[in-house]
């Protein structure tokens, strides 16, 4: 899976510690495809800044056009991130702040964006955390009912998105 990875100054610190990760041994038996300088798409160094919307406005796209399978964002708090790339229709981002959260915005949510705080996570828990979101799937590894059931949620999220954003 190709994976993109982008941060603003304040996530700059966690992006470095999860873009070595990216390019590790480790997440190519992931299935992690990434290069370290083509698919870092946000601040390479704090001289040379771009504000959360525009990483997340460069990325969402990216992602939804298959140019990239899954995408990390990293600002502050994640939250800024998350809110942009929530922006483009289709493209299902969450804030995350432990591994679980990681792990569970693929499994029950699809999510192709995971957005991080750099203020919030530690660099070694944000590696973790990237580990859980990449290794995992949508529905894998839950009971049956609720596959079922969120299945069934996606198709009425879909419709609400359909309802909300105006073609």
């Amino acid at each position: 899976m190709r994976v993109a990875i982008g941060s603003d100054k304040s996530g700059y610190l966690l992006k470095e510690a999860v873009k070595s990760f990216l390019a590790s041994e480790d997440a190519k038996a992931l299935g992690v495809e990434f290069d370290p300088v083509r698919d870092d798409l946000g601040t390479t160094d704090l001289n040379d800044v771009h504000p959360y919307y525009r990483v997340a406005c460069d990325v969402a796209p990216r992602v939804l056009s298959g140019e990239y399978d899954r995408a990390i964002l990293i600002c502050g708090t994640g939250a800024g991130m998350n809110v942009v790339a929530n922006k483009f229709k289709g493209l299902s981002a969450v804030a995350c702040e432990g591994v679980y959260s990681a792990r569970m915005a693929r499994v029950i949510n699809g999510a192709q964006v995971m957005c991080m705080g750099g203020w919030i996570v530690a660099p070694e828990m944000g590696v973790e955390m990237a580990k859980a979101y990449l290794s995992a799937e949508t529905y894998v590894g839950i009971e049956e009912w609720r596959k079922e059931w969120l299945s069934a949620a996606a198709e009425k999220v879909a419709e609400t998105e359909k309802e909300n954003f105006r073609d």
